[in-house]
């Protein structure tokens, strides 16, 4: 399998107490386990299962995901900004892979 693309959508700099949205997309195919491929064999499940975001190493949102997520799932979600610091998005799959990306948000 292809290593997925994360795409993530954040400010760079927000006021503090201000609520940041952010937005992240993995290019996942979320195989369920249900399909079969052109001979016929079943494509084993291989799903993104839990998605964490970690900001200045504490948790700030956690979703875990089923077979019912399309592929390429995308998650949008908002926290407050208090200080400058480094948000972590970690999206783990079945299997054990972990993918993460990083960015840095600047509180004015």
């Amino acid at each position: 399998m292809v290593t997925p693309t994360i795409r993530v959508k954040s400010p760079t700099e927000a006021k503090r107490g201000s609520v940041v949205e952010i937005m992240t997309l993995i290019s996942h195919p979320m195989d369920t386990g249900l399909r079969k491929d052109k001979e016929g064999k079943v494509i084993p499940r291989n799903i993104i299962n839990k998605f964490l975001c970690v900001y200045n190493d504490e948790l700030v949102f956690k979703a875990e995901l089923h077979e019912a997520i399309s592929a390429n799932p995308l998650i949008q979600f908002n926290f407050v900004a208090e200080q400058s610091g480094t948000l972590e998005l970690i999206w783990h799959e079945d299997g054990g892979q972990v993918y993460t990306t990083t960015r840095e948000l600047r509180v004015l």
